[in-house]
């Protein structure tokens, strides 16, 4: 992708079709929506999907290409930035993923896809920190989330914000990106809470 477009996994496990048409626009709450250029935020996002998804979303509209293992939506997210599914052997059995890839930088779609490969090719199960926080960010519901408007330091407005429960000082806004450990284990699903954490890449 480019610098500021690092390729990630946003969602642990495989979401069932509302959660992941939510997971599409899942920036739809930023600041300036229709006035800024969302590509960096979408691009190199990427999790994976169910065959019946993967197949309606071939279904839906004739391909912009087909390469191989993956094809392209022909409708774009933005000017550049558009959805490329796969078809995906690892481990022996066939796994189906989305992301989003932006086509003026050569190679992004197999990029992507040999990242995707590596991620899931690993023999033990865990999670990065920004894996636990993507995967928090794409399960919470939009009235759950936001941005950091006027009321936050000039220096955190426009990042992420969601809502932490307190078990004494009640609900709090808090800064996504500065969720305690013991925040993001309360807020991961059970099965996620205790895989072991990984280094990021």
């Amino acid at each position: 992708m480019n610098a500021t477009s690092p390729i990630r996994k946003i969602y642990q496990g495989v979401p069932d079709r509302r959660q992941m048409f939510c997971m599409f626009d899942r920036h739809a709450q930023r600041p300036n929506r229709f006035e800024d250029d969302a590509g960096p935020l979408y691009a190199g996002e990427w999790f994976e999907v169910a065959r019946v998804e993967h197949d309606y979303m071939l279904e839906i509209l004739p391909p912009l290409w087909m390469r191989g293992e993956m094809f392209a939506l022909r409708e774009f997210l933005t000017d550049h930035i558009t959805s490329i599914f796969y078809t995906l052997r690892i481990d022996g059995r066939l796994r189906y993923f989305h992301g989003y890839c932006d086509l003026d930088v050569s190679r992004s779609a197999v990029e992507m896809r040999d990242t995707i490969i590596e991620r899931e090719s690993r023999a033990v199960r865990a999670m990065t920190r920004d894996e636990r926080i993507e995967h928090i960010w794409s399960a919470t519901h939009d009235e759950y989330r936001g941005y950091a408007g006027e009321r936050w330091m000039p220096e955190h407005r426009g990042k992420r914000t969601i809502l932490v429960y307190g078990r004494r000082r009640g609900t709090t806004l808090t800064l996504l990106d500065d969720l305690t450990e013991e925040q993001i284990a309360d807020k991961l699903p059970v099965h996620l809470r205790h895989l072991p954490l990984a280094a990021a890449a």
